[in-house]
């Protein structure tokens, strides 16, 4: 899949979770978005990238607050702790509350720096020379958003909304199926079908996949 940015998957041990390195080719700096837990625990995967592409964090960009996506936050802040710390509007008390955030629960309590910003959907984020738009799709968590990447063609930084094959768990304290299935039918379905999804879990898919075969969301299901 062609595309104008250059993405590296830093896939975390626990939960398996997708950390996305994005940058501009020639460029300088770069987004990290949603650091799991392994980099709380050891960032040399990550300094180790930045060092062999001759890379800064322009900024960490969080999809949701659930414990496996925030895990690292703390440990790249202070790393650069220039970089602003990113995350929906209605997302933010997860950042510093290791119960609402569900690491606490599991057994591993994790809290995060407080947001730097917060944005909602509408919002436009330019970092690194990177334009990103938000779109609101909770429904997993309370103010999951999602990063759309206007290029061709579209990418989404999707968290646990829309997998191959899957969504977000709905089950969750915080959570609300009915909004999932709404914002991944009437937001993510309106994007062209080659849209690229980079989801928190898994494999990269596409829009018109998904919006074709996805068992729960796709044509078989409405």
């Amino acid at each position: 899949m062609s595309t104008a940015l250059n993405i590296r998957t830093l896939l975390n041990s626990w939960f398996g979770e997708n950390t996305y390195v994005v940058w501009r080719p020639g460029g300088r700096e770069a987004l990290v978005i949603d650091p799991g837990i392994d980099l709380g625990l050891d960032l040399e995967p990550l300094t180790e990238l930045l060092r062999d592409e001759g890379l800064t964090v322009a900024a960490i960009l969080n999809t949701h607050g659930h414990g496996d996506h925030i895990g690292g936050n703390q440990a790249i802040k202070r790393a650069y702790p220039a970089a602003p710390l990113v995350i929906g509007e209605n997302e933010k008390h997860l950042l510093t509350d290791s119960n609402a955030n569900l690491s606490a629960p599991f057994g591993f309590p994790i809290v995060s720096p407080p947001a730097d910003r917060t944005v909602r959907e509408g919002d436009v984020l330019e970092y690194a020379g990177i334009r990103l738009e938000v779109l609101d799709i909770p429904g997993h968590s309370p103010g999951h958003v999602v990063f759309v990447h206007p290029s061709e063609p579209t990418l989404v930084f999707g968290g646990d909304v829309l997998f191959r094959g899957g969504i977000g768990r709905y089950d969750f304290p915080g959570s609300d199926g009915e909004l999932l299935f709404h914002g991944i039918r009437e937001k993510l379905f309106a994007l062209p079908d080659d849209t690229v999804v980079y989801p928190g879990h898994g494999p990269v898919t596409t829009i018109g996949y998904e919006a074709r075969t996805n068992p729960y969301v796709g044509e078989g299901d409405i």
